[in-house]
Protein backbone atom coordinates (compact mmCIF):
# COMPACT_ATOMS: atom_id res chain seq x y z
CA UNK A 1 0.00 0.00 0.00
CA UNK A 2 1.04 3.66 -0.31
CA UNK A 3 0.86 5.96 2.09
CA UNK A 4 -1.84 7.95 0.03
CA UNK A 5 -3.85 4.53 0.07
CA UNK A 6 -3.34 4.07 3.88
CA UNK A 7 -4.67 7.68 4.84
CA UNK A 8 -8.33 5.98 2.42
CA UNK A 9 -7.62 3.08 4.57
CA UNK A 10 -8.55 4.98 7.50
CA UNK A 11 -11.24 6.99 6.57
CA UNK A 12 -12.68 3.91 5.05
CA UNK A 13 -12.55 2.18 8.45
CA UNK A 14 -13.04 5.00 10.49
CA UNK A 15 -9.70 5.10 11.98
CA UNK A 16 -8.64 7.49 15.11
CA UNK A 17 -5.86 6.60 16.20
CA UNK A 18 -2.90 5.36 14.36
CA UNK A 19 -0.37 2.91 16.64
CA UNK A 20 3.08 3.17 15.84
CA UNK A 21 5.26 -0.11 15.94
CA UNK A 22 8.92 -1.14 16.56
CA UNK A 23 11.24 -3.95 17.95
CA UNK A 24 13.73 -2.74 20.37
CA UNK A 25 17.16 -4.48 20.50
CA UNK A 26 16.25 -6.93 23.04
CA UNK A 27 13.19 -8.02 21.23
CA UNK A 28 10.44 -6.50 22.99
CA UNK A 29 7.86 -4.58 20.60
CA UNK A 30 6.88 -0.97 21.58
CA UNK A 31 5.25 1.16 20.38
CA UNK A 32 3.48 4.72 20.77
CA UNK A 33 -0.02 6.31 19.33
CA UNK A 34 -0.73 9.40 17.70
CA UNK A 35 -4.45 10.73 16.21
CA UNK A 36 -5.09 10.02 12.85
CA UNK A 37 -5.27 13.59 11.68
CA UNK A 38 -1.18 13.89 12.66
CA UNK A 39 -0.53 11.42 10.02
CA UNK A 40 0.04 12.67 6.50
CA UNK A 41 1.87 11.59 3.41
CA UNK A 42 4.81 13.17 4.42
CA UNK A 43 4.93 11.49 7.47
CA UNK A 44 6.26 8.32 6.09
CA UNK A 45 9.14 10.34 5.16
CA UNK A 46 9.79 12.17 7.90
CA UNK A 47 8.73 10.02 10.72
CA UNK A 48 8.20 10.77 14.24
CA UNK A 49 10.69 11.42 17.26
CA UNK A 50 11.30 9.57 20.48
CA UNK A 51 13.18 9.47 23.05
CA UNK A 52 15.77 6.06 22.23
CA UNK A 53 17.71 6.44 25.30
CA UNK A 54 14.94 4.88 27.13
CA UNK A 55 15.73 1.85 25.43
CA UNK A 56 18.26 -1.26 26.10
CA UNK A 57 21.37 -1.37 24.14
CA UNK A 58 20.46 1.51 22.29
CA UNK A 59 21.35 5.64 22.68
CA UNK A 60 23.19 7.63 25.55
CA UNK A 61 20.84 10.46 27.21
CA UNK A 62 23.27 12.99 25.40
CA UNK A 63 21.66 11.49 21.92
CA UNK A 64 18.97 10.22 22.55
CA UNK A 65 16.37 11.54 19.65
CA UNK A 66 15.71 9.25 17.07
CA UNK A 67 13.00 8.67 14.62
CA UNK A 68 10.44 6.47 14.03
CA UNK A 69 9.69 5.93 10.42
CA UNK A 70 6.06 4.18 9.48
CA UNK A 71 6.18 1.82 6.60
CA UNK A 72 2.61 1.36 4.46
CA UNK A 73 3.03 -2.24 3.83
CA UNK A 74 3.13 -3.03 7.42
CA UNK A 75 -0.53 -1.58 8.32
CA UNK A 76 -3.51 -3.50 9.70
CA UNK A 77 -6.50 -2.67 11.21
CA UNK A 78 -6.08 -3.52 15.36
CA UNK A 79 -8.62 -6.11 16.36
CA UNK A 80 -8.39 -5.03 19.57
CA UNK A 81 -7.87 -1.36 20.03
CA UNK A 82 -10.99 0.64 18.82
CA UNK A 83 -10.35 2.47 15.73
CA UNK A 84 -6.74 1.38 15.80
CA UNK A 85 -4.48 1.14 12.69
CA UNK A 86 -1.05 0.11 13.36
CA UNK A 87 2.13 0.79 11.20
CA UNK A 88 5.51 -0.85 12.02
CA UNK A 89 8.30 1.16 11.52
CA UNK A 90 12.00 1.90 11.03
CA UNK A 91 14.41 3.36 13.03
CA UNK A 92 16.63 6.61 11.71
CA UNK A 93 18.87 9.15 13.12
CA UNK A 94 17.03 12.58 12.89
CA UNK A 95 19.92 14.21 11.80
CA UNK A 96 21.51 12.60 9.24
CA UNK A 97 18.67 10.33 8.66
CA UNK A 98 20.96 7.16 8.51
CA UNK A 99 18.83 3.72 8.74
CA UNK A 100 19.81 3.04 12.76
CA UNK A 101 22.33 -0.19 12.99
CA UNK A 102 21.10 -1.05 16.09
CA UNK A 103 17.45 -1.28 14.70
CA UNK A 104 16.76 -5.12 14.05
CA UNK A 105 14.41 -4.43 11.66
CA UNK A 106 17.15 -2.60 9.49
CA UNK A 107 19.69 -5.74 10.06
CA UNK A 108 17.25 -7.67 8.27
CA UNK A 109 16.49 -5.42 5.46
CA UNK A 110 20.56 -5.52 5.10
CA UNK A 111 20.68 -9.30 5.17
CA UNK A 112 18.02 -8.86 2.66
CA UNK A 113 19.97 -6.59 0.60
CA UNK A 114 22.31 -8.84 0.75
CA UNK A 115 21.65 -11.73 -0.37
CA UNK A 116 20.50 -9.97 -3.45
CA UNK A 117 24.08 -8.66 -3.87
CA UNK A 118 25.85 -11.85 -4.14
CA UNK A 119 23.68 -13.00 -7.29
CA UNK A 120 23.09 -16.46 -5.32
CA UNK A 121 19.40 -15.47 -5.11
CA UNK A 122 16.99 -12.98 -4.89
CA UNK A 123 15.03 -13.99 -1.98
CA UNK A 124 15.12 -16.68 1.10
CA UNK A 125 11.68 -17.31 2.53
CA UNK A 126 10.57 -18.57 5.58
CA UNK A 127 7.41 -20.84 7.00
CA UNK A 128 7.48 -20.37 10.92
CA UNK A 129 6.00 -23.07 13.20
CA UNK A 130 5.78 -20.99 16.48
CA UNK A 131 4.60 -23.70 19.59
CA UNK A 132 3.81 -21.86 22.82
CA UNK A 133 1.74 -22.69 26.02
CA UNK A 134 -1.61 -21.77 27.16
CA UNK A 135 -2.29 -21.59 30.54
CA UNK A 136 -5.14 -20.46 32.78
CA UNK A 137 -2.79 -18.96 35.45
CA UNK A 138 0.35 -17.64 36.25
CA UNK A 139 2.33 -15.98 39.50
CA UNK A 140 5.89 -15.59 39.65
CA UNK A 141 8.33 -13.26 41.72
CA UNK A 142 11.74 -12.71 42.61
CA UNK A 143 12.66 -10.80 45.80
CA UNK A 144 15.29 -11.00 48.43
CA UNK A 145 14.13 -13.77 50.35
CA UNK A 146 11.66 -15.53 48.17
CA UNK A 147 11.76 -16.98 44.32
CA UNK A 148 8.66 -18.71 42.92
CA UNK A 149 6.67 -19.55 39.60
CA UNK A 150 3.15 -21.26 39.89
CA UNK A 151 1.48 -22.33 36.77
CA UNK A 152 -2.18 -23.53 36.55
CA UNK A 153 -3.94 -25.44 33.48
CA UNK A 154 -7.23 -27.25 33.79
CA UNK A 155 -5.87 -29.81 31.02
CA UNK A 156 -2.73 -30.54 32.68
CA UNK A 157 -1.74 -34.05 34.63
CA UNK A 158 -1.65 -31.77 37.94
CA UNK A 159 -5.34 -30.82 37.54
CA UNK A 160 -6.61 -34.38 37.81
CA UNK A 161 -6.89 -34.12 41.54
CA UNK A 162 -7.98 -31.38 41.72
CA UNK A 163 -11.46 -29.79 42.24
CA UNK A 164 -13.26 -27.51 39.93
CA UNK A 165 -16.40 -26.24 38.74
CA UNK A 166 -17.44 -24.63 35.26
CA UNK A 167 -16.97 -25.63 31.73
CA UNK A 168 -14.00 -26.97 32.51
CA UNK A 169 -14.77 -28.97 35.94
CA UNK A 170 -12.65 -31.91 35.98
CA UNK A 171 -14.33 -34.86 33.57
CA UNK A 172 -11.33 -37.24 33.66
CA UNK A 173 -9.60 -35.82 29.92
CA UNK A 174 -6.52 -34.43 30.97
CA UNK A 175 -3.77 -35.06 28.91
CA UNK A 176 -1.05 -36.85 30.09
CA UNK A 177 2.19 -36.01 29.98
CA UNK A 178 4.11 -36.17 26.64
CA UNK A 179 0.83 -37.24 24.99
CA UNK A 180 -0.33 -33.85 24.13
CA UNK A 181 0.20 -34.24 20.09
CA UNK A 182 -3.53 -33.79 18.36
CA UNK A 183 -6.06 -35.24 20.74
CA UNK A 184 -9.54 -34.36 20.22
CA UNK A 185 -12.26 -32.45 22.22
CA UNK A 186 -12.67 -33.04 25.33
CA UNK A 187 -9.62 -33.79 25.65
CA UNK A 188 -8.10 -30.93 23.91
CA UNK A 189 -10.48 -28.01 25.67
CA UNK A 190 -8.46 -25.52 24.16
CA UNK A 191 -9.70 -26.45 20.65
CA UNK A 192 -11.87 -23.43 20.43
CA UNK A 193 -9.22 -20.86 21.31
CA UNK A 194 -7.23 -22.07 19.04
CA UNK A 195 -9.76 -21.50 16.28
CA UNK A 196 -10.42 -17.39 17.56
CA UNK A 197 -7.08 -16.95 17.14
CA UNK A 198 -6.43 -18.55 14.16
CA UNK A 199 -9.33 -16.05 12.75
CA UNK A 200 -8.11 -13.39 14.38
CA UNK A 201 -4.55 -14.19 12.39
CA UNK A 202 -6.14 -14.67 9.12
CA UNK A 203 -8.26 -11.61 9.68
CA UNK A 204 -5.28 -9.38 10.48
CA UNK A 205 -3.28 -10.21 7.06
CA UNK A 206 -1.37 -13.46 8.65
CA UNK A 207 -2.03 -16.68 5.89
CA UNK A 208 -1.86 -19.79 8.31
CA UNK A 209 -1.51 -23.27 7.48
CA UNK A 210 -2.95 -25.36 10.17
CA UNK A 211 -2.98 -25.10 14.50
CA UNK A 212 -3.04 -27.96 16.86
CA UNK A 213 -2.22 -29.03 20.45
CA UNK A 214 1.48 -29.77 20.61
CA UNK A 215 3.39 -32.95 22.72
CA UNK A 216 3.40 -31.17 25.87
CA UNK A 217 0.38 -30.82 28.37
CA UNK A 218 -0.80 -27.51 30.34
CA UNK A 219 -1.66 -26.52 26.78
CA UNK A 220 1.12 -26.25 24.57
CA UNK A 221 0.10 -25.25 21.28
CA UNK A 222 0.90 -24.45 17.58
CA UNK A 223 -0.24 -22.04 14.79
CA UNK A 224 1.65 -22.54 11.60
CA UNK A 225 2.39 -19.52 9.25
CA UNK A 226 2.60 -20.07 5.46
CA UNK A 227 5.74 -19.04 3.57
CA UNK A 228 7.09 -15.53 3.09
CA UNK A 229 10.21 -13.62 2.60
CA UNK A 230 12.99 -12.94 5.52
CA UNK A 231 11.18 -9.52 6.06
CA UNK A 232 7.58 -9.83 5.90
CA UNK A 233 7.93 -13.29 7.85
CA UNK A 234 10.02 -11.63 10.87
CA UNK A 235 7.52 -8.57 10.86
CA UNK A 236 4.37 -10.89 10.70
CA UNK A 237 5.42 -13.34 13.60
CA UNK A 238 5.60 -10.00 15.72
CA UNK A 239 1.71 -9.53 14.70
CA UNK A 240 1.19 -13.05 15.34
CA UNK A 241 2.54 -12.93 19.09
CA UNK A 242 0.26 -9.73 19.49
CA UNK A 243 -2.78 -11.00 18.39
CA UNK A 244 -2.22 -14.88 19.93
CA UNK A 245 -1.63 -13.02 23.49
CA UNK A 246 -4.35 -10.60 22.85
CA UNK A 247 -6.89 -13.28 22.14
CA UNK A 248 -5.60 -15.83 25.22
CA UNK A 249 -5.81 -12.47 27.43
CA UNK A 250 -9.78 -12.05 26.40
CA UNK A 251 -10.39 -15.29 26.92
CA UNK A 252 -9.30 -15.16 30.57
CA UNK A 253 -6.05 -16.47 29.95
CA UNK A 254 -2.35 -16.18 29.30
CA UNK A 255 -0.30 -17.41 26.32
CA UNK A 256 4.49 -17.08 26.98
CA UNK A 257 5.98 -17.68 24.54
CA UNK A 258 9.19 -19.03 27.21
CA UNK A 259 10.88 -22.28 25.53
CA UNK A 260 10.42 -24.03 29.01
CA UNK A 261 8.23 -23.03 31.31
CA UNK A 262 7.37 -26.80 32.78
CA UNK A 263 10.04 -29.12 34.07
CA UNK A 264 10.32 -32.87 32.41
CA UNK A 265 7.71 -31.96 29.82
CA UNK A 266 8.77 -30.72 25.93
CA UNK A 267 9.50 -27.18 25.94
CA UNK A 268 8.30 -24.50 22.91
CA UNK A 269 10.39 -24.23 19.87
CA UNK A 270 10.40 -22.06 17.24
CA UNK A 271 11.00 -24.23 14.06
CA UNK A 272 11.85 -22.73 10.45
CA UNK A 273 11.58 -23.94 7.14
CA UNK A 274 13.96 -22.14 4.85
CA UNK A 275 14.14 -22.18 1.04
CA UNK A 276 16.17 -19.92 -2.11
CA UNK A 277 14.43 -18.49 -4.63
CA UNK A 278 15.91 -16.39 -7.55
CA UNK A 279 13.64 -15.56 -10.78
CA UNK A 280 10.90 -17.01 -9.25
CA UNK A 281 12.19 -20.76 -9.28
CA UNK A 282 13.44 -22.69 -6.28
CA UNK A 283 17.14 -22.94 -5.56
CA UNK A 284 16.94 -25.87 -3.36
CA UNK A 285 15.52 -28.64 -5.62
CA UNK A 286 17.75 -31.22 -6.79
CA UNK A 287 18.61 -35.09 -6.94
CA UNK A 288 21.25 -34.64 -4.16
CA UNK A 289 20.64 -36.16 -0.41
CA UNK A 290 16.62 -35.77 0.18
CA UNK A 291 16.32 -34.74 -3.04
CA UNK A 292 17.99 -31.25 -2.47
CA UNK A 293 20.40 -29.59 -4.73
CA UNK A 294 23.93 -28.71 -4.04
CA UNK A 295 23.67 -25.34 -3.47
CA UNK A 296 20.70 -26.33 -0.47
CA UNK A 297 23.55 -28.66 1.05
CA UNK A 298 25.98 -25.94 1.19
CA UNK A 299 23.25 -23.76 2.69
CA UNK A 300 23.51 -26.61 5.36
CA UNK A 301 26.62 -26.91 5.70
CA UNK A 302 26.95 -22.98 7.05
CA UNK A 303 24.41 -22.91 9.30
CA UNK A 304 25.89 -25.96 11.22
CA UNK A 305 29.03 -25.09 11.37
CA UNK A 306 28.38 -21.57 12.32
CA UNK A 307 25.37 -23.21 14.59
CA UNK A 308 27.11 -22.48 18.29
CA UNK A 309 27.29 -18.66 17.27
CA UNK A 310 24.37 -18.26 15.59
CA UNK A 311 22.14 -19.96 18.37
CA UNK A 312 22.79 -16.35 20.62
CA UNK A 313 20.73 -14.72 18.51
CA UNK A 314 18.08 -17.89 17.99
CA UNK A 315 18.13 -19.27 21.65
CA UNK A 316 18.91 -16.22 23.47
CA UNK A 317 17.67 -16.56 26.56
CA UNK A 318 19.29 -18.83 29.64
CA UNK A 319 15.64 -21.26 29.54
CA UNK A 320 16.35 -21.39 26.00
CA UNK A 321 19.33 -24.18 27.11
CA UNK A 322 16.66 -26.27 29.35
CA UNK A 323 14.62 -27.30 26.21
CA UNK A 324 17.49 -27.85 24.28
CA UNK A 325 18.36 -31.21 26.79
CA UNK A 326 18.35 -35.00 25.97
CA UNK A 327 15.32 -37.19 26.45
CA UNK A 328 12.93 -34.38 24.30
CA UNK A 329 12.21 -33.51 20.55
CA UNK A 330 14.56 -30.54 20.80
CA UNK A 331 17.89 -31.09 19.06
CA UNK A 332 21.12 -31.44 20.61
CA UNK A 333 23.18 -32.97 17.84
CA UNK A 334 24.18 -30.80 14.96
CA UNK A 335 23.60 -32.63 12.08
CA UNK A 336 21.05 -32.81 9.22
CA UNK A 337 18.41 -36.14 8.24
CA UNK A 338 15.58 -36.82 5.95
CA UNK A 339 12.32 -37.03 7.74
CA UNK A 340 14.86 -37.64 11.31
CA UNK A 341 12.75 -34.76 13.68
CA UNK A 342 15.78 -35.85 16.24
CA UNK A 343 18.22 -34.00 13.78
CA UNK A 344 18.85 -30.01 13.98
CA UNK A 345 17.76 -29.72 10.64
CA UNK A 346 15.30 -31.87 8.83
CA UNK A 347 14.26 -32.35 5.09
CA UNK A 348 10.61 -33.14 5.48
CA UNK A 349 8.64 -35.35 2.90
CA UNK A 350 6.46 -33.75 0.64
CA UNK A 351 5.00 -34.32 -2.44
CA UNK A 352 7.34 -33.80 -5.82
CA UNK A 353 6.36 -30.53 -6.38
CA UNK A 354 9.75 -29.03 -6.47
CA UNK A 355 8.73 -25.16 -5.22
CA UNK A 356 7.86 -27.03 -1.80
CA UNK A 357 11.69 -28.20 -1.86
CA UNK A 358 13.20 -27.04 1.77
CA UNK A 359 14.54 -27.96 5.00
CA UNK A 360 13.81 -27.50 8.09
CA UNK A 361 15.90 -25.98 11.17
CA UNK A 362 14.94 -27.03 14.24
CA UNK A 363 16.94 -25.46 17.18
CA UNK A 364 15.74 -21.45 17.39
CA UNK A 365 12.64 -20.75 19.64
CA UNK A 366 10.56 -17.91 20.00
CA UNK A 367 12.40 -15.85 22.80
CA UNK A 368 14.70 -14.79 19.85
CA UNK A 369 14.56 -11.63 18.00
CA UNK A 370 13.02 -12.39 15.07
CA UNK A 371 15.02 -10.18 12.97
CA UNK A 372 18.34 -10.78 14.00
CA UNK A 373 17.69 -14.23 14.38
CA UNK A 374 16.53 -14.70 10.76
CA UNK A 375 19.46 -12.69 9.55
CA UNK A 376 21.99 -14.49 11.27
CA UNK A 377 20.12 -17.90 9.71
CA UNK A 378 20.98 -16.18 6.39
CA UNK A 379 24.53 -14.77 6.93
CA UNK A 380 25.49 -18.74 7.98
CA UNK A 381 23.46 -20.29 4.93
CA UNK A 382 25.01 -17.52 2.65
CA UNK A 383 28.78 -18.53 4.34
CA UNK A 384 28.20 -22.07 3.70
CA UNK A 385 27.18 -21.85 0.02
CA UNK A 386 30.09 -19.26 -0.88
CA UNK A 387 32.63 -21.68 1.06
CA UNK A 388 30.91 -25.10 -0.20
CA UNK A 389 30.88 -25.72 3.49
CA UNK A 390 30.15 -29.46 3.61
CA UNK A 391 27.76 -30.51 5.80
CA UNK A 392 29.06 -33.62 6.53
CA UNK A 393 27.14 -37.57 6.88
CA UNK A 394 23.57 -37.37 7.91
CA UNK A 395 21.83 -38.64 10.81
CA UNK A 396 19.36 -41.34 9.51
CA UNK A 397 19.15 -43.16 13.09
CA UNK A 398 17.12 -42.55 15.99
CA UNK A 399 19.07 -41.33 18.35
CA UNK A 400 17.33 -42.58 20.92
CA UNK A 401 18.17 -45.77 20.02
CA UNK A 402 21.74 -45.50 19.10
CA UNK A 403 24.37 -47.59 20.82
CA UNK A 404 26.83 -45.80 23.83
CA UNK A 405 29.14 -43.69 21.96
CA UNK A 406 28.38 -43.53 18.85
CA UNK A 407 27.41 -39.69 18.87
CA UNK A 408 30.96 -38.81 20.66
CA UNK A 409 32.07 -36.81 18.13
CA UNK A 410 28.90 -35.78 16.20
CA UNK A 411 28.91 -31.73 17.54
CA UNK A 412 26.71 -30.63 20.17
CA UNK A 413 24.29 -27.11 20.78
CA UNK A 414 26.15 -24.98 23.53
CA UNK A 415 24.57 -26.15 27.20
CA UNK A 416 24.02 -22.77 28.20
CA UNK A 417 23.51 -19.00 26.77
CA UNK A 418 27.19 -18.02 27.82
CA UNK A 419 28.49 -20.94 26.58
CA UNK A 420 26.63 -19.48 23.08
CA UNK A 421 27.58 -16.07 23.56
CA UNK A 422 31.61 -17.23 23.85
CA UNK A 423 30.72 -18.82 20.05
CA UNK A 424 29.61 -15.82 18.93
CA UNK A 425 32.24 -13.74 20.09
CA UNK A 426 35.09 -15.98 18.46
CA UNK A 427 32.70 -16.86 15.48
CA UNK A 428 31.44 -13.55 14.17
CA UNK A 429 32.81 -12.33 10.91
CA UNK A 430 30.64 -14.16 8.55
CA UNK A 431 27.83 -11.60 10.53
CA UNK A 432 29.96 -8.46 9.63
CA UNK A 433 29.70 -8.65 5.27
CA UNK A 434 27.39 -6.34 3.81
CA UNK A 435 27.48 -4.46 6.78
CA UNK A 436 24.75 -6.54 7.84
CA UNK A 437 25.56 -6.69 11.63
CA UNK A 438 28.18 -4.54 12.55
CA UNK A 439 30.72 -4.97 14.90
CA UNK A 440 28.77 -2.23 17.58
CA UNK A 441 25.68 -4.67 17.40
CA UNK A 442 27.90 -7.72 18.24
CA UNK A 443 29.62 -6.15 21.09
CA UNK A 444 25.83 -4.94 22.64
CA UNK A 445 24.42 -8.38 21.99
CA UNK A 446 26.51 -9.95 24.19
CA UNK A 447 27.03 -7.38 26.90
CA UNK A 448 23.42 -7.18 26.86
CA UNK A 449 22.80 -10.87 27.05
CA UNK A 450 25.48 -11.17 29.44
CA UNK A 451 24.44 -8.47 31.82
CA UNK A 452 21.03 -8.78 31.99
CA UNK A 453 20.48 -12.79 31.36
CA UNK A 454 23.56 -15.40 32.84
CA UNK A 455 24.72 -12.62 35.45
CA UNK A 456 21.23 -12.45 36.17
CA UNK A 457 20.44 -15.87 36.79
CA UNK A 458 23.46 -17.57 37.83
CA UNK A 459 23.19 -14.53 40.84
CA UNK A 460 20.46 -15.47 42.11
CA UNK A 461 19.67 -18.76 44.35
CA UNK A 462 17.69 -21.26 42.68
CA UNK A 463 14.67 -22.79 44.26
CA UNK A 464 15.54 -25.96 43.60
CA UNK A 465 18.81 -25.30 45.38
CA UNK A 466 16.48 -25.37 48.77
CA UNK A 467 15.36 -28.43 47.75
CA UNK A 468 18.76 -30.01 47.56
CA UNK A 469 21.10 -27.45 50.42
CA UNK A 470 18.94 -25.90 52.90
CA UNK A 471 19.99 -29.10 55.47
CA UNK A 472 23.48 -29.61 54.29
Amino acid sequence: MTPREILALCREHQVRAIDLRFMDFPGTLKHFTIPVQVLTEKSFEEGFDFDASSMYGWQAINESDMLVVPQPETAFVDPFLPHTLCLSCNIQDPITRVDYAKDPRNVARKADAYLKSTGIADEIRFGLEPEFFIFDNVRFDQTINQGYYHLESAEGEWARGKFSEGPQSNAGYQIRKGEGYFPVPPGDILHSLRNDMMMALTECGIEIEAHHHEVATGGQAEIDLAHKPLLQAADLLLRFKYIVKNVASRAGKTVTFMPKPLWGDNGSGLHMHLSLWKDGETLFADSGYGGLSELALHAMGGILHHAPAIMAFCCPTTNSYKRLVPGFDAPINLTYSFRNRSAAIRIPVHTSNRNSKRFELRFPDSSSNPYLAMSAIVMAALDGIQNKIDPGPPLDKDIYDLEPGELDNSPKTPVSLDKALDALRADHDFLLRGDVFTEDVIDTWIWYKTERDVKALRERPHPCEFLMYYDI
